[in-house]
């Protein structure tokens, strides 16, 4: 999972218990609510009462209090806009059959659900009652109780949570889109860095990082522009070196192929000479039959193995592509192959591009690919046709492309895991003028292409 999704997925969590933690300050506070609605309805009516008491008791000229008790017309309109909605007023001690005061109910809010009123009360309880006294200093006054509707009570809870809730969850949408946006702004150079990082699996070592504006970020940019830079320094010291070890291969290479041609030659060439002598000495005389049959086949055997000496020290020797050309010597190659199987495989040899000034190393790399690539689809497959095709391609690429194929019907995957000392070698050579090699499946074979930068 993306990065920013999951730093998007936790602040959407985060936010959610904060809602909730909202909604449940926010029922508290709708359950004290209408506990100071009640205390204030009774303060407001006390107040009232107090003053009505008074008055009444002047215009009587009557000091028996118990006579003006219950104080008349105390159910007015002007004490019902004292008394807060939901809240129900009741003067003590009451008259016969008299009923609470209430405030207005209607208008109050839509009902709540069953499972809020019963979470409601089984948490919160119910409210409790609030009683005043119409007059402190005539204790037998009266006082004022006011209590609290239940359905009016958690219908004014209901909306006043929804009110706040409303309020809530517009914040908290509109604080996840912005710090959702921010996390995306703040972690998109992480995009940049990446795409560093697949220029770098693809051979892009160099690469330049802008200098971002996060600490964090910064850091990791530096870091990976410091690891391109090494594995550039890395990989340079390594081509280096690989040009040098392969130098000295062919140096010993020409070395064994002198020793072998010096040697190994003349003694052949020795062994042939008296081989003849044998035969044409013994040829005259008789009952030299099976010394003469002997000499022939040890002339036979001494041909066959000049032979494979004289391959061997084509393999060993420098490619002549490197002073005479790569055009010229792969149509030689592939001539000396179809020379030697005449009926299959089949082999096609395409050039494309102007390879008249192909020389030198890149020209002897690209023929020993071709050369190596031949000689494992001859060998090791049961190939009909081979495709040899040899393309340079200019402009910004500016490279050899060398591309084998044959429908042999091998193994790729398998191919490419061979400790083989040929593909191997190549692979080196490739890899020290700074190309790279591929082998893929082909449509019915093996597909072999090395791409020889120019520049080298």
């Amino acid at each position: 999972m993306r990065l920013v999704l999951q730093l998007v997925a936790r602040l959407f969590l985060v936010v959610i218990l904060c809602l909730g933690a909202a909604t449940i300050w926010a029922t508290i506070d709708a359950h004290r609510s209408v506990d100071r609605a009640t205390a204030a309805s009774a303060e407001r009516v006390s107040v009232a009462l107090e003053a009505l008491y008074w008055r009444e008791l002047m215009l009587r000229s009557n000091r028996m209090r118990e006579q003006l008790l219950p104080v008349p017309e105390w159910r007015t309109i002007e004490t019902m806009g004292l008394i807060s909605p939901g809240i129900c007023v009741q003067l003590e001690p009451a008259g016969a059959f008299e009923k609470p005061l209430c405030g207005q109910n209607k208008g109050i809010g839509q009902a709540p659900p069953r499972w809020f009123a019963a979470l409601a009360q089984t948490l919160l309880g119910d409210h409790a009652a609030v009683v005043r006294p119409i007059s402190t200093r005539v204790a037998n006054a009266g006082s004022v109780s006011a209590a609290a509707d239940p359905n009016a009570a958690i219908a004014l809870a209901w909306q006043h949570i929804l009110g706040n809730i409303h309020v809530a969850l517009l914040m908290a949408a509109a604080i996840a889109l912005l710090a959702s946006l921010a996390i995306a702004h703040t972690l998109a150079p992480a995009q940049q860095i990446v795409a560093a990082l697949q220029r770098m699996a693809r051979g892009q070592y160099s690469t330049s990082l802008p200098r971002f504006r996060s600490m964090e970020l910064a850091m990791i940019g530096q870091a990976v522009g410091d690891l391109g830079d090494r594995l550039a320094q890395s990989m340079e010291e390594r081509a280096a070196l690989t040009r040098r070890l392969l130098e000295i291969r062919s140096d010993e290479r020409r070395a064994l192929a002198r020793e072998l041609h010096d040697e190994f030659g003349q003694n052949l060439t020795a062994i042939l000479a008296f081989a003849n002598t044998i035969e044409a000495t013994s040829a005259h005389g008789k009952g030299k039959s099976e010394v003469v049959q002997d000499a022939r086949m040890i002339s036979q055997a001494t041909h066959r193995i000049m032979a494979c000496l004289r391959d061997t020290l084509n393999r060993l020797r420098h490619p002549p592509a490197e002073e005479l050309g790569l055009e010229a010597c792969l149509v030689d190659l592939v001539d000396s192959w179809r020379s030697r199987n005449a009926t299959q495989p089949t082999i096609q040899l395409d050039l494309k591009g102007d390879l008249a000034d192909v020389r030198g190393a890149v020209a002897a790399t690209a023929y020993r690919v071709a050369q190596e690539c031949l000689t494992n689809s001859l060998r090791h497959s049961s190939a009909r046709v081979i495709v040899l095709r040899i393309e340079r391609r200019t402009g910004a690429e500016n490279a050899l492309l060398v591309h084998v194929e044959d429908d042999g019907g091998g193994d790729a995957a398998k191919l490419a895991r061979s400790p083989g000392f040929g593909l191997t070698g190549i692979r080196e050579r490739v890899t020290a003028l700074g190309g790279s090699l591929s082998i893929a499946d082909a449509n019915r074979g093996v597909s072999v292409a090395a791409t020889i930068p120019l520049a080298a």
